[in-house]
């Protein structure tokens, strides 16, 4: 069994969505495209009807993979959170300490994550660095080119 992730509302929705969404749609459409490489002939030389088999696989293992995902997703108590410490869920506003750069990110399940939207996830090495963390502390992040060092500016919900 896999272990439980905690997900935003919106965010279990969209997983849920993208589930529905692949097991009809898309296994429908990965039907057409099987049955129109059959229809082209001679099955062992036939390496379009080869190519859709193996895209039908990596179609269903995404399936299997959301589909776990979705069941063993729990939407966040806000409530519940310490405010006080950066956690899943936190907007975390640091500065780096060599650069002076400063960035907010909101921490989020790994599924969730998109950089665009500036939600990175917990089990990344910046937001495995911020977890615990709290207002004033310094967060040092494990990175290919070193330990980096940030300040942890504010911390919001």
């Amino acid at each position: 069994m896999s272990q439980l992730n905690y997900y935003t509302e919106e965010g279990l929705k969209r997983m849920r969505e993208e589930l529905q969404d692949l097991k009809t749609r898309g296994r429908s459409e990965m039907a057409k495209q099987i049955a129109e490489a059959r229809d082209k002939g001679d099955l062992s030389e036939n390496a379009e009807y080869d190519a859709a088999k193996d895209a039908q696989g990596m179609l269903e293992l995404k399936i299997a993979k959301l589909d776990d995902a979705v069941a063993n997703g729990r939407v966040i108590n806000q409530s519940s959170l310490d405010i006080s410490k950066i956690s899943i869920l936190a907007k975390v506003k640091i500065k780096n300490q060599v650069n002076k750069a400063e960035m907010t990110y909101t921490l989020v399940a790994e599924e969730e994550a998109n950089l665009k939207e500036l939600k990175i996830s917990v089990k990344s090495p910046i937001g495995q660095g911020l977890i615990g963390k709290k207002k004033g502390d310094v967060a040092e992040v494990k990175t290919p080119n070193g330990i980096v060092k940030f300040d942890i500016l504010e911390i919001s919900y």
